[in-house]
């Protein structure tokens, strides 16, 4: 029913990169990373929420933190809505929008339940989020104020800006696909085309389709349009699994994140690896070393030159000793990034 990615072997070279082209972030989170965001309008600043209740603003050029502001329990989500504004939400269930420039907090409201997904819609102009009480709330940035509820048949772990259409994850394994120009209605329902439990869910910057990964080492390239013709063309690969003591260990692909001018996408997951993968020639392009622990968030800035890798340990093994939670700051190439020419 689905092909499978070819995963081409890593080149020796590519594995071993560390060292002049990475660097760590200081002043880190002091607990679990759970979203690391780059500024729409440059690769200079970094947001960074965090279970410590804290989301941070950082000048990744100068390696400092520029600021940081609390919430009252962990922060699950942050987004930028401009280069001078972020918004965030998490266990507290209250959303927040901090002025960056004045380092000023504004309550905008709340869910029923913790916030687990903040994102910004720039083709409508509006905020979503979306929470494990079962809905996705719009908000207007500019009052700023609520602008609508809307019923999911579960709770919400991941979802994604489109253009005008929004992409939601829920418990359950389901997809729905809205119109945030019209929430009347759900555009369409889907089941997730993978087995387990989804993670996380990252629109094509082409507004195409999807990518979607699950618990269980596996990765699902989907398509919006719902016509015969196009739907052949979705598929799914396995990933992020390694072969330990002759047992094969299958990891969470926890991360996903689109390089916006290739479309291209890098995956991490909590074997500690990062890889980049060329949806439309269905290859690997590479793999960077392993990472301390697990790959929680990963985020390309917009011009697509870095890459913010958050490696925090997620519990996958409860409460037991663990490296520490770090962000770390990737220059990447076109030979990492670029599909080749077949």
């Amino acid at each position: 029913m689905y092909t499978i990615m070819k995963v081409a072997p890593v080149q020796h070279e590519l594995e071993t990169m560390t060292g002049c082209n990475e660097y760590k972030l200081n002043q880190g989170p002091e607990d679990s990373i759970s979203a690391v965001k780059f500024s729409p309008s440059t690769a200079q600043f970094l947001l960074v929420s965090s279970w410590d209740c804290t989301v941070r603003l950082f000048d990744v050029g100068g390696n400092t933190m520029r600021m940081k502001y609390q919430h009252t329990a962990p922060v699950l989500d942050c987004a930028f809505y401009d280069p001078t504004h972020s918004w965030s939400g998490g266990l507290d269930a209250h959303l927040k929008t901090h002025d960056l420039n004045t380092d000023q907090d504004t309550i905008v409201g709340t869910h029923d339940a913790p916030i687990r997904c903040v994102e910004y819609c720039p083709e409508v102009n509006v905020m979503v989020t979306g929470s494990w009480d079962r809905s996705v709330r719009l908000w207007d940035p500019r009052t700023p104020c609520n602008a609508g509820t809307f019923t999911q048949p579960d709770k919400v772990y991941t979802l994604s800006v489109a253009g005008d259409r929004l992409i939601v994850g829920t418990a359950g394994r389901r997809v729905l696909v809205w119109d945030l120009r019209n929430m009347g209605y759900v555009q369409q329902r889907r089941e997730s085309s993978l087995k387990y439990q989804t993670r996380c869910i990252r629109a094509f910057p082409n507004k195409q389709g999807y990518v979607l990964s699950s618990i269980e080492g596996r990765v699902a390239v989907e398509y919006l349009d719902p016509s015969q013709e196009v739907q052949k063309k979705k598929y799914a690969f396995k990933c992020h699994r390694l072969k330990e003591e002759g047992i094969e260990q299958v990891y969470p692909v926890n991360a996903i994140s689109f390089h916006s001018i290739h479309n291209t996408f890098a995956t991490g997951g909590s074997d500690g690896f990062v890889n980049i993968w060329d949806p439309f020639n269905k290859k690997r392009l590479c793999q960077f070393h392993r990472y301390p622990t697990s790959i929680a968030s990963l985020a390309f800035s917009n011009d697509g030159t870095m890459l913010a890798i958050a490696s925090s340990y997620m519990h996958e093994k409860g409460d037991i000793s663990h490296p520490e939670d770090a962000i770390f700051i990737r220059q990447v190439t076109d030979a990492e990034t670029k599909p080749k020419s077949t």
